[in-house]
């Protein structure tokens, strides 16, 4: 199914979900094209980005961001072309970075937009690497986690788009790598391509021995992207005075209970204190305001440098979005998730 002219594709939140997402939770739905009045734009998506952060927002609860509200587009940033513009700064056919959702189309004002020029290089990594996963990775490890060389860091999640990038940063202030990742092919590409010190297959029968093999001097800095039990395996190895940046909890996303056994809250919490861990929660945008220049200039040269390596996973099709969503919270994405939405 292709992006029509006349028409505006849109998937919207039908239900809030029980658990994991299931077919009745989004609806696609098809309108007429919108039309941008004055002092507006008119933007057509090219691509869209999934993140785990979209699950918060299907639940009707207190966050750090409003819910969708039933039969509204789904929330997520997007890559877009300017179709019509009485925007000050904006012209047909430039590329920008946008807040549309999961649409073909949308109405902006220029608020929030960031207008990438008529030619950029990469349009979809502005979604990833140089977007918010990117900014993620970098301010959690360095401004939270400030890492010193020859310590160990340790990050869950290891090729998505956020551990990946966090592991490499990691490497490049000379520091000791861990990666935890869901299998062998992954574990293989962190250690291979990007140069992590180790990987550790999350669902060996052995992990949290080959997890202490692979971190004989403990862990400096644990970053955050899963909880469960990676979080369990990580809290012995914990130095005195080690850092937890919380970027996420992907474990627990889909839980519709406390999960079963021990309560360990109180061990954990004990960890933390006897052994002075700082861990620190984080909204990148709200907690990093003002990063992203000197974020986009280091991270740019680390690229061309070829000290930064990225995958996307693209996958072709607006109507896709909910399935690839459901595999990428049950981990099935293999790096940054992306949809083409778009024809050019």
């Amino acid at each position: 199914m292709t992006q029509d002219t006349n028409k505006n594709r849109q998937i919207v939140l039908a239900q809030r979900p029980v658990g994991a997402p299931d077919a009745n939770t989004l609806r696609l739905e098809t309108s007429d094209k919108p039309v941008a009045g004055a002092g507006q734009m008119l933007l057509r998506t090219e691509y869209l980005s999934l993140d785990p952060y979209m699950r918060g927002r299907m639940n009707d609860s207190k966050s750090y961001a409003e819910p969708v509200a039933i039969g509204a587009p789904m929330v997520g940033g997007t890559v877009a072309r300017v179709v019509t513009s009485d925007v000050e700064g904006f012209s047909e056919g430039d590329w920008v970075l946008s807040f549309n959702g999961w649409q073909d189309y949308a109405v902006s004002d220029g608020a929030g937009v960031t207008n990438m020029g008529t030619d950029p290089a990469h349009p979809s990594w502005a979604l990833g690497i140089m977007g918010m996963p990117g900014l993620t990775a970098y301010c959690g490890l360095l401004e939270i986690g400030a890492p010193k060389a020859g310590e160990t860091v340790v990050t869950a999640a290891a090729t998505g788009p956020v551990g990946a990038t966090v592991g490499q940063i990691a490497k490049i202030k000379g520091c000791r790598a861990v990666g935890i990742a869901g299998g062998g092919e992954k574990c293989a590409h962190a250690v291979n391509e990007l140069g992590f010190d180790a990987c550790i297959d999350r669902n060996a029968t052995d992990f949290e021995a080959q997890l202490a093999a692979a971190c004989p001097d403990g862990i400096d800095v644990y970053f955050e992207n899963v909880g469960g039990a990676v979080l369990a395996a990580v809290l012995p190895l914990l130095n005195p005075f080690a850092r937890v940046p919380l970027c996420g909890l992907v474990s627990q996303y889909n839980a519709t209970s406390l999960p079963e056994g021990p309560d360990r809250s109180g061990a954990m919490l004990g960890a933390f204190l006897v052994k002075k861990i700082k861990v620190e929660g984080f909204i990148v945008w709200d907690s990093f305001p003002n990063h992203y220049p000197r974020f986009a200039k280091e991270m740019t040269d680390w690229i061309k440098e070829g000290k930064i390596k990225y995958r996307e996973q693209m996958v072709e099709g607006l109507e896709h979005a909910p399935d690839a969503f459901n595999g990428l919270l049950e981990g099935r994405n293999f790096g940054k998730l992306v949809v083409k939405v778009g024809a050019s």
